[in-house]
């Protein structure tokens, strides 16, 4: 499972307070215990008026990278914001994200073909949500077309199947594990991501129903996912699930993990 680590986000409210007082060291604190917990890339979304996000996207990545050498997901619902961003990174991270709205795809693409830049891609388009799996998977079709025209190998993108909240829906998780499989058996090389949380907006014990719909999720293939990974029992349930489905020879990583304290006992 790749990793994205959320906690650097102003739409967070202890975050959004951080970056109001311009907190910097609490900015670094996340960053540092994001990179104990075995993150893979740091998400860095500032959340803030047009005018000055991109100064506080700086801000933010150069907090980032004086405590940690992990890549940076850059992350924004303005493309040109992330192209930008890409600039203030001393590596290549992940790009977060594109979609089928406008012009976003291609103003990214041409940003990061020839990089090693990765890229999160979302399900929708100018129509907004798809909502059938068949014309989420319309879009994916559309969108895959794109990736080839600029020449992205798949196994550089990050497909957001799109999840929603539990409590709205009528089938539960079914149509999302069905776009999910259908994604992984046409791209067997190619990730699919989520925003973890999503699922369980409007619930209460909402940290039990981010794990039951990870379980379900990393079965259908979702590999990839953007989550809180200071959260001991989810991580715990996500090195679980890989040893259970024979994705961790000998439960190796799991037990590693574990030793580590990434869960259960604190070293």
């Amino acid at each position: 499972m790749i990793i994205i680590g959320e906690k650097i986000n102003g739409a967070i409210p202890s975050t959004a307070k951080a970056i109001a007082a311009k907190d910097g060291e609490f900015i670094k604190n996340l960053a540092k215990i994001q990179t104990e917990a075995g993150v893979d890339y740091i998400d860095v979304c500032a959340s803030v008026d047009d005018d000055i996000e991109l100064e506080t996207m700086k801000w933010l990545i150069d907090l980032v990278q004086e405590v940690t050498d992990t890549p940076i997901a850059v992350d924004s619902p303005n493309v040109y914001t992330c192209i930008e961003s890409m600039k203030f990174c001393n590596k290549p991270g992940l790009f977060n994200s594109v979609s089928l709205e406008g012009d976003k795809i291609d103003a990214a693409f041409k940003a990061i073909a020839d990089t090693k830049w990765e890229c999160v891609a979302l399900l929708n388009s100018d129509k907004g949500i798809p909502k059938t799996a068949k014309d989420r998977l319309d879009v994916f079709a559309d969108l895959m077309a794109k990736v080839k025209e600029y020449g992205i190998d798949p196994s550089r993108m990050h497909i957001d199947p799109l999840v929603e909240m539990l409590c709205t829906s009528e089938d539960g998780i079914a149509m999302v594990v069905e776009v999910i499989r259908s994604i992984k058996e046409q791209y067997p090389t190619i990730h699919v991501t989520g925003a973890v949380s999503n699922i369980s907006f409007n619930l209460p014990a909402r940290k039990m129903v981010n794990m039951g719909f990870t379980v379900l999720a990393m079965n259908a293939g979702l590999d990839s996912a953007i989550l809180d990974p200071t959260n001991g029992d989810l991580m715990g349930i996500i090195f679980a699930t890989e040893a259970l489905l024979g994705e961790d020879d000998y439960c190796m990583e799991y037990i590693g993990a574990y030793r580590e304290g990434i869960f259960g006992q604190k070293k």
